[in-house]
């Protein structure tokens, strides 16, 4: 009988150092699978930021062009209000200058209102 339990002994010995061979196989599997996650996770965070840093440039490029098209514009828009503030004075200037100096020359002496004669 001693010889029995011995073997069973023997047996529970063996296939506790199988099941241990087992779970450190797992722990293992579990460590390079969490390794392999990672790793794809950081390449498809990269590939996610180049693609988000291409459409970035290409929003940049684009509205950057309407900016300088929209500085051209206002730059015409400028010089055509000039031109027309300019032929404005050309056209109203010796009218405006008759007025003023017929104001200054014209002059009508009044009391202010406000003075008092005591």
């Amino acid at each position: 009988m001693a010889a029995s339990n011995s073997t069973g002994i023997q047996t529970l010995l063996e296939a506790e150092k199988e099941a241990s061979k087992i779970v450190q196989k797992a722990r293992t599997y579990r460590v390079q699978r969490l390794k392999d996650a990672r790793a794809e996770a950081a390449k498809e965070i990269e590939e996610l930021k180049a693609s988000k840093n291409e459409a970035f440039k290409n929003f940049e490029q684009e509205h950057a062009g309407s900016s300088d098209q929209t500085s051209h514009r206002v730059e015409v828009e400028t010089e055509q209000k000039r031109v027309e503030i300019e032929a404005a004075f050309a056209k109203n200037r010796e009218a405006v200058l008759h007025k003023l100096l017929d104001t200054v020359f014209t002059v009508e002496p009044k009391i202010h209102p406000n003075a008092r004669f005591n």
